[in-house]
C-alpha cells in the first residue's frame, strides 16, 4: 500500500467531519475498559496508556504490564483495518485510504520496535470476545512474568 502524499487528501473534507473526528476517543473505549476491568478482577495490575521510550519509536500501548514487558493494544476494526470487519469507506476514499494505511503502518512499526526491545505484543480486535481476549492476555503475561516475582505481575 503506497501512502498518498497529496496534502488535500490528509485534510477532513468539512469542519463538521473534523469536529466529529476530534471527538473520537483515543483511549478508554468501551472494549478497552471492559478488558481492563476483567484483568483487574483477575488480579492483574497494569499501566494504562503509557508511552514507552524505545530506540527510534515511542509507542503508546493501551495496557502495559511493565515488569512482564507485555504491551497490549485493543484495536478498533475500522481504524486498524481488521481483516474480518475492516472496510474502506465508499465516500472520500482519497482521504480515508491514506489515513487508514498510516494507522496500519504505525501499528506494524510499534510492533517491530517493541519486539526488538524485548517486549511481547498482544493485539486484540474490538470484535473479539472479551473473555477470550483476557484469557489470552493473562496467559502471555503469566508466561512472560519474571520467576522471582511469584504470583504478582504488573
Amino acid at each position: 500500500m503506497a501512502l498518498n502524499s497529496d496534502p488535500q487528501a490528509l485534510t477532513p473534507p468539512t469542519p463538521g467531519r473534523s469536529r466529529n473526528m476530534a471527538a473520537i476517543k483515543r483511549r478508554d473505549t468501551k472494549p478497552e475498559r471492559l478488558i481492563r476491568s476483567m484483568l483487574h478482577a483477575a488480579g492483574k495490575r497494569y499501566r494504562v496508556d503509557l508511552r514507552l521510550h524505545l530506540e527510534g519509536a515511542r509507542p503508546r500501548p493501551d495496557i502495559v504490564f511493565t515488569r512482564a514487558r507485555v504491551a497490549v493494544f485493543v484495536d478498533g476494526c475500522f481504524w486498524h483495518c481488521c481483516p474480518e470487519h475492516g472496510r474502506q469507506p465508499g465516500v472520500n476514499g482519497g482521504y480515508w485510504a491514506p489515513k487508514l494505511e498510516r494507522n496500519v503502518a504505525r501499528d506494524r512499526a510499534a510492533d517491530e520496535a517493541l519486539t526488538a526491545a524485548g517486549w511481547t505484543v498482544v493485539r486484540i480486535w474490538e470484535h473479539e470476545a472479551p473473555e477470550e481476549a483476557v484469557e489470552r492476555i493473562i496467559a502471555v503475561v503469566d508466561d512472560a512474568a519474571p520467576a522471582s516475582r511469584g504470583a504478582r505481575t504488573g
